[in-house]
């Protein structure tokens, strides 16, 4: 069975060639109560409405926020405010915008994607996922039967092979576009060939799919999977490919010189009073250090070695070089692959973050002391922490091989941009 199917979505209502910005929204879990309330009131029906309904989130509770999706979703089908697409369709969906002054865009299918479990090896998370998360998304689809949003995946296409159907689609008019407040314009457009869908299908064939991002979303899917073939089997039926053996997920290729990974900087909190002079002395002991006056993520990029950016609240930023004598596989302990010892985000997690601040990721009351800025400028103004670290992107090549090796990363070690909107496309499993 192909890894990669074409789908019918459900989506806005629109003319050909809408814009639907006032409809879509950031992924469900970036989205702010107040950003909420000010998409809400600019436009009723934005999709924040279904990804995050109102009412409380306890599914006993009458009036929860799943009995409210539950109602959202089917009186915006029965009132035709969504719509069923005219025919099933592989979609393709281009993402353009402004980075350092350079014109950049990600490219991606859409596809209705086979659900594999983690051990089959075929789609390979790199991060964890929290099981609070997954029971809140989890809910939300045994209420609406839907993929609400996608699930972005990465696949291997070193020769580029799928950049014509790319082009070719890209070519033509889009179906709708939307852009969000970053400027970020995302664009839709439908493949209903059944020839050029072969193709992708073949081009991706059995190649692994790295999850970038939507881990929780993928593990709902295969959950929500595994209940539905068990009702199904108590019931006595067994629908032949059923909807919800599959996510709806945008595929992109890993090989993309233009895919645009971003660093998550670290700001960390002393358990008690904050000692400068200390934390330096066990900083010296890893790392070779340098002041820095006008210090920019660019010089982290020219090292060969891990290296952060740090300062302390009312100091001046230092550069943070992990010194030529100390190998990170060697003074990391644990059952962990040299790969994962050597991340940027392990080093500063096991040699830092761990010893001296007593920030451990296995141990939650900890980590309320632990705060993330995706600015560096931001990050090394130091609000309400006592020392900001600035790290470098994770390499594609880190991600592939910490992932291959059946290992996860520490939590936010890629971030990938621009997130994909929410509200361009969505899914019926019914």
């Amino acid at each position: 069975m192909s890894l990669v199917s074409p789908f019918r979505a459900r989506l806005y209502r629109h003319d050909p060639g809408s814009d639907l910005s006032a409809l879509a929204a950031p992924p469900y879990d970036v989205v702010s109560p107040e950003q909420r309330a000010a998409l809400l009131a600019e436009e009723p029906h934005n999709v924040v409405a279904l990804e995050l309904p109102d009412g409380p989130l306890d599914p006993a509770v009458p009036g929860n926020r799943y009995e409210h999706g539950r109602a959202t979703w089917n009186a915006w089908y029965r009132d035709d405010i969504l719509v069923d697409d005219d025919s099933p369709a592989v979609y393709v969906v281009e993402q353009s915008w402004e980075h350092e002054g350079r014109h950049i865009r990600r490219r991606g299918f859409v596809a209705a994607v086979q659900l594999h479990p983690f051990s089959d090896r075929v789609i390979l998370p790199h991060e964890r996922t929290l099981p609070k998360a997954i029971a809140d998304r989890l809910e939300l689809t045994r209420a609406t039967s839907a993929n609400l949003s996608q699930v972005f995946g990465l696949f291997a296409d070193p020769a580029g092979e799928t950049d014509g159907i790319f082009d070719a689609c890209i070519g033509t008019d889009p179906m709708l576009s939307a852009t969000d407040d970053e400027g970020v314009c995302s664009r839709l457009w439908a493949i209903r060939d059944a020839g050029t869908i072969e193709a992708i299908a073949a081009i991706i064939g059995d190649r692994e799919v790295y999850i970038a991002d939507g881990h929780h979303r993928y593990t709902t899917a295969l959950a929500y999977r595994d209940e539905r073939r068990a009702r199904a089997l108590a019931e006595g039926t067994a629908p032949e490919d059923p909807a919800y053996d599959r996510v709806m997920m945008v595929l992109v290729n890993m090989d993309d010189p233009e895919l645009t990974i971003l660093p998550t900087h670290r700001l960390a909190r002393a358990a008690g009073a904050f000692d400068a002079a200390a934390f330096w002395e066990h900083m010296a002991r890893y790392f070779d250090l340098k002041d820095s006056p006008a210090p920019h993520e660019s010089d982290l990029a020219k090292s060969r070695r891990t290296a952060f950016i740090v300062r302390t609240a009312g100091g001046s930023p230092r550069l943070a070089t992990l010194r030529a004598d100390v190998d990170p596989a060697a003074v990391i302990g644990g059952d962990h692959t040299d790969d994962w010892k050597r991340l940027d985000v392990t080093v500063l997690q096991d040699l830092v973050l761990k010893p001296f601040f007593g920030i451990d990721p296995g141990d939650a009351s900890t980590l309320d002391r632990l705060s993330f800025a995706k600015d560096a400028l931001t990050a090394l103004q130091v609000r309400d922490a006592d020392v900001a670290f600035v790290l470098a992107p994770t390499r594609m090549d880190q991600l592939r091989a910490v992932a291959l090796a059946g290992e996860t990363m520490p939590q936010k070690s890629t971030y990938f941009y621009p997130k994909l909107l929410s509200g361009l496309l969505f899914r019926s499993l019914d």
